[in-house]
């Protein structure tokens, strides 16, 4: 699908704003149909956001289960004769869409979009009521993963990954309209032959058989610099500007309907960046030139409104990505906002883009969480079923972000078991997946600390190695000399694969202001040994090609003996101040290249 803009032919109109939201603990709403009046009992909550923290209740903070929105909208009187379709770009982790009394839609996966055409439903001129029961139950059968257990206290949601269940609608909802004949889906592909670029371009269309398909590629001061019809075709540019790391140079595709007559159908624009990726051995090429990863795994994740999308926090987080010397970013773990990718293209970050499968491993909650019970792939647990939606986010993902230059790598997963025989088989279909949906780039998964080198059996099917490591934290805690010693040995079997190596995970929680003259954990003054450890480390071995720290800054997580308000791995606080290896990591970075 297409994401909603505004072109010569489509309109789209914002939905954000407070609705009016009310909880469903004995699961009553479905069936007395609520979304056929004003929801009961309801007040009112913030779209985009999540909404566990805005009320000052611990009841709503651990809510599972069922929520509910509810809007009204007025559709504008100029839509008469078009298609109107609401689009939501998110609902963590499912949702069901109601327009007036009308089911339209209902959608798996928390981080990626969905819409119904909602015409048969509408008037234009008319209000119009829009109801969304959200669903942030996690089973074995969702992708992250979880399981509802009974307590005293009621029921309670369990899950694996080690940041906070944050849910709600996260992301921005469009109402918006289209001509009845209309683009369905673009793909984009770039080369490079010497100084021309090439510009590969695929359209689809729907209600549209006797449309013709124009494409004029213009560049960022909108002259015009190439042009094709049909519905699939190749533009070459001459002396192309290419999209480069710190470099965001963007062209502009647009994408004609045509009638028999020649009149404009349907327009849609699609930002293109002329730029290769692939692997090359042990080196990582970005237009033939090899790249170092230097930045972060991040999280969607800021004080009150959770995961909500902010705009203002996303120019200020890609302002200390600069000014720390950060190049790149991995989407740990899920698909960011739309939002993010487009500014990434702009300001020529490269990102790993990575799907939910977070927590599907059973042996990470031994040592974090507590022992928990449970085997991760069976029949009972994760399984096939789990695996076709895990596949589904694949496809999503891809098919959402499949234009952007900024992503250079899909990941697939991260730090799920890997060391058995069930997890092999498990994998083995999801990477020819996403090698189908996508040709183009490399694809990987983040390989946990349980499945060191020798032990995985899931990284021979990736085309980099990406590793999550804590030499000097959950080991050799406190020991920087015997976690060097440790991290080199097993570094070196991985660079004997002759792939490239990512460090996309290495970090020391540290308590903002806590200070030792002796290095001690927690204290700054660890943290910044422990980066420059691991940092000597990476430097020796020429397999490895960038290093993301873990973390950008300090995120919620479930409550636990080992989270003191949450993660505190980053190198900013939560709310965005330098710790002192910040300044450290500044250093380097600034430096590297």
């Amino acid at each position: 699908m297409l994401r909603p803009q505004d072109s010569a032919t489509r309109e789209r109109k914002s939905l954000n704003g407070l609705w009016r939201f009310a909880l469903d603990p004995d699961a009553e709403g479905r069936a007395s149909s609520w979304f056929s009046r004003p929801l009961p009992g309801a007040g009112e909550m913030a779209v985009p956001a999540s909404f566990n923290d805005i009320a000052a209740d611990s009841a709503v903070r651990d809510y599972v289960g069922d929520v509910w929105y509810q809007t009204t909208v007025r559709v504008p009187r100029g839509w008469a004769g078009a298609r109107i379709v609401v689009h939501f770009e998110s609902a963590t982790h499912r949702a069901t869409v109601w327009v007036n009394d009308a089911e339209v839609v209902s959608h798996e996966g928390g981080y990626t979009p969905f819409e119904a055409d909602v015409s048969a439903h509408l008037a234009p001129g008319e209000p119009a009521r829009i109801t969304v029961a959200v669903n942030n139950t996690l089973s074995f059968q969702s992708i992250p993963p979880g399981v509802i257990e009974q307590t005293p206290d009621g029921k309670r949601q369990r899950y694996w990954h080690d940041f906070f269940n944050y849910a709600g609608i996260h992301r921005t909802v469009w109402l918006y309209a289209t001509p009845r004949p209309h683009l369905t889906d673009i793909t984009v592909v770039t080369g490079l032959d010497a100084a021309a670029g090439t510009v590969d371009y695929a359209t689809a269309a729907a209600d549209a058989e006797e449309a013709a398909v124009h494409v004029v590629l213009r560049d960022a001061d909108g002259s015009e610099v190439a042009a094709g019809s049909g519905a699939s075709g190749t533009l070459t540019v001459p002396n192309a500007h290419r999209w480069a790391p710190g470099d965001g140079y963007l062209y502009d595709l647009e994408v004609q309907l045509a009638d028999r007559a020649g009149g404009l159908v349907d327009s849609y624009h699609q930002s293109v960046g002329i730029r290769t990726v692939r692997v090359d051995g042990i080196r990582f090429l970005i237009n033939g030139e090899p790249f170092y990863f230097t930045g972060f795994g991040k999280h969607e994740d800021l004080p009150v409104i959770g995961k909500g999308h902010n705009d203002a926090h996303l120019v200020h987080d890609f302002e200390l990505l600069k000014w720390i010397g950060a190049n790149s970013f991995r989407t740990s773990h899920y698909p960011y906002s739309e939002d993010v990718l487009d500014y990434a293209d702009r300001q020529g970050i490269v990102l790993i883009d990575e799907t939910p499968a977070v927590g599907l491993n059973m042996g990470i909650g031994g040592g974090i969480f507590g022992g928990q019970g449970y085997t991760t792939f069976s029949p009972d647990t994760i399984n096939d079923a789990t695996r076709e939606v895990h596949a589904q986010a694949i496809r999503e993902l891809i098919a959402r972000d499949k234009n952007h230059p900024s992503v250079v790598i899909w990941s697939i997963a991260n730090e799920p078991e890997s060391d058995t025989a069930a997890a092999e088989a498990y994998f083995e279909p999801l990477f020819p997946l996403a090698r189908q949906l996508d040709p183009t780039r490399p694809v990987g998964f983040v390989n946990v600390m349980l499945a060191p080198y020798g032990k995985c059996r899931v990284s021979k099917f990736g085309d980099v190695l990406m590793l999550n490591r804590y030499y000097g934290w959950y080991v050799n805690t406190g020991d920087l000399g015997a976690a060097e010693m440790a991290w080199e040995d097993e570094l070196r079997g991985w660079a004997s694969e002759g792939k490239p190596i990512i460090i996309t995970e290495y970090g020391a929680d540290t308590y903002p202001g806590l200070h030792s003259v002796v290095a001690t954990p927690w204290t700054e003054e660890y943290q910044v040994d422990y980066l420059a450890m691991n940092h000597r480390v990476f430097d020796r071995f020429d397999a490895v090609v960038g290093e993301q720290m873990w973390n950008f800054a300090d995120f919620a997580t479930v409550s636990g003996i080992m989270r003191v308000d949450g993660n505190k791995k980053g190198a900013f606080t939560r709310d965005r101040q330098p710790k002192a290896a910040a300044f450290a990591l500044r250093r380097r970075w600034r430096n590297l290249g």
